[in-house]
């Protein structure tokens, strides 16, 4: 008889750790966070003692109760030394890379999504099909002729938290024959007023026909070159937005077709509104979900941030703030 307990007993220990390692497995794919904390703690059978003694290993301070709050759901880790915390986690208790992670940046976009009144993708693809109309309204391909070679853009945002404007430095070079004007986009926040936004030429170029769509706030501009370009030729322009028409701006992105090269974006903000953290992100397309999200420091003198990709890729790339 004592054979046979003992066998029952393996037995349900066995069977517990199965469903132990199923629940998860579904936390880590679908989270939300606190669950997949609470799961992987219970899974690896560690108390949260040792837990935040391994994590002192590691070189990182958490409290017990801290822990606690994290897999209760009553806290989110936020902090830069918190998140060092997570990665870490990751580590102690044998989970994938960038799981947990993962799941705080989820639930980060879907919090920020709701705070802000963001674009839905349904939105985002009806702004793509209005942009198309109006690029065929110009007689412009979405090619245009022209590789990027770099791009730094800057971009302002107003004491009311507003869009104020930007501004766009282009080095381009042309891939065929007779190539004479760039189409540029803008795209403002929810409750922009296309017809009120402005386009000036800068350097290099000359404002053309402009065109834009209530609804969505989207609008073009030709920006008309001083030359024809021949292939091979390269070419740089620099032209400004004001916008100022929209309320409060909580992101700023920049969507990207074939590859190309350098593109430095510089978010900068009135001394008056300052964000509480910035963070930057890409997005393969606008269905998919967000990822690579990196917190960003805002620099004191001036109140911007920014971000440098060397090479662009085929998708999106953004950064985004919360304000308090």
């Amino acid at each position: 008889m004592p054979h046979a307990t003992q066998h029952a007993d393996t037995a349900a220990d066995a069977a517990e750790d199965v469903a132990a390692a199923a629940e998860l497995d579904t936390a880590l794919q679908g989270g939300p966070f606190h669950v997949a904390l609470r799961a992987a703690i219970a899974a690896r059978g560690l108390p949260l003692q040792r837990v935040q003694h391994h994590l002192s290993r590691y070189g990182v301070k958490v409290g017990v109760t801290s822990l606690s709050y994290w897999q209760q759901g009553a806290r989110r880790p936020q902090r830069p030394e918190s998140l060092r915390a997570v990665r870490a986690l990751e580590e102690i208790l044998q989970l994938p890379e960038e799981s947990l992670i993962r799941l705080l940046s989820d639930t980060d976009e879907r919090v920020s999504a709701r705070r802000r009144g963001a674009r839905s993708y349904r939105a985002l693809v009806e702004a793509s099909g209005v942009l198309e109309r109006l690029l065929a309204e110009l007689d412009a391909p979405l090619d245009g002729g022209l590789h990027m070679l770099g791009h730094h853009e800057h971009v302002r945002i107003g004491a009311g938290r507003e869009l104020m404007g930007r501004e766009s430095h282009h080095i381009v070079r042309a891939h065929r024959e007779g190539v004479d004007r760039f189409v540029a986009v803008h795209h403002g926040d929810p409750g922009c007023v296309p017809e009120r936004v402005r386009v000036h030429a800068l350097e290099n170029c000359r404002t053309g026909r402009i065109r834009w769509h209530h609804e969505t706030g989207v609008l073009v501009a030709e920006l008309l070159f001083d030359t024809r370009l021949r292939a091979g030729d390269t070419y740089l322009f620099r032209y400004g937005v004001e916008d100022g028409t929209a309320g409060v701006s909580r992101e700023y992105v920049r969507g990207f077709g074939p590859a190309g090269g350098q593109y430095a974006l510089q978010v900068r903000f009135d001394e008056n509104a300052l964000p509480v953290r910035c963070h930057r992100f890409t997005q393969q397309s606008a269905a998919a979900p967000r990822s690579g999200r990196q917190e960003l420091p805002l620099t004191g003198r001036h109140h911007s941030v920014h971000l440098v990709e060397p090479r662009v890729r085929s998708g999106i790339v953004g950064i985004g703030w919360d304000w308090e």
